[in-house]
């Protein structure tokens, strides 16, 4: 599909689902005191929501261990599970780290059979809980099996502060099926360019939360919601550093 079509189309999805007006609201929302005081804050703080499902080792050695090893102090940590049956509740109980806090849902998500829309769509539940349970000034997220560099959130701040834009983003390494390790420069604000837990934005899109059918339109969960954002009009800086590790993914299982 030619890129202009595609954009149109983006757009018409974006209209349909947040409502033609959604960018006006935002513009005058943007312009209130409220909207702009994290940016004047000496340490405002940061949420980092992490969704997860039994994946208890590579949580707890990976994405939690990175997400407190942050240079950046004012943090708060949201893990919640997507219905998980392993330790990881057992392990998350052992964590004693304040700014720490883990709820796992009672049930999993319902998610399509089939595997390449499953990876669209899994753990929606429990992200959007992490969202509503959030109450940082500024937001990230972080995949369970990913990591995060120590000065990821100290640069990001610093960057979303000084640029006072509504979403900051970076490039990103990422691994290849055979272990390679290659580098998504994130040069633009575009699909396949971000993933989850390559950004940081203002907290006032918490309330825009993932689309569990998103897959519908053959489109990933994350970008699915920042396509939405981008609509808006939000204002997307990009930071020229890589500062996430992406593993490669392992499709979710059914059960």
């Amino acid at each position: 599909m030619p890129r202009k079509s595609f954009r149109i189309r983006e757009r018409l999805r974006s209209v349909r689902e947040v409502g033609p007006l959604a960018p006006l609201r935002f513009r005058l929302a943007r312009r209130k005191a409220e909207y702009q005081r994290p940016y004047d804050m000496a340490k405002p703080l940061v949420s980092i929501c992490i969704a997860t499902y039994n994946r208890a080792r590579l949580l707890r050695e990976r994405s939690l261990t990175s997400a407190l090893a942050q240079t950046y102090g004012n943090i708060e940590i949201i893990v919640v599970g997507d219905g998980c049956t392993d330790e990881t509740a057992e392990m998350m109980a052992e964590v004693k780290d304040e700014r720490v806090r883990f709820e796992n849902l009672a049930e999993r998500g319902v998610y399509p059979e089939d595997p390449h829309l499953r990876w669209m769509v899994a753990g929606t539940p429990a992200i959007n809980r992490a969202l509503s349970l959030a109450s940082g000034d500024f937001v990230t997220h972080l995949d369970d099996d990913d990591e995060h560099l120590p000065d990821r959130i100290e640069k990001l701040v610093a960057m979303i502060q000084a640029s006072r834009a509504d979403l900051v983003f970076h490039p990103f390494l990422y691994e290849t099926p055979d272990g390679a390790w290659l580098r998504n420069d994130a040069e633009s604000f575009l699909v396949g360019r971000v993933t989850t837990s390559s950004i940081l934005y203002h907290r006032t899109f918490r309330t825009l939360g993932w689309d569990p059918r998103a897959y519908r339109y053959r489109e990933p969960g994350d970008w699915n919601r920042l396509r939405k954002i981008k609509y808006l009009g939000a204002r997307a800086v990009r930071h020229p550093e890589a500062l996430l590790k992406h593993y490669k993914e392992r499709n979710q299982a059914p059960t």
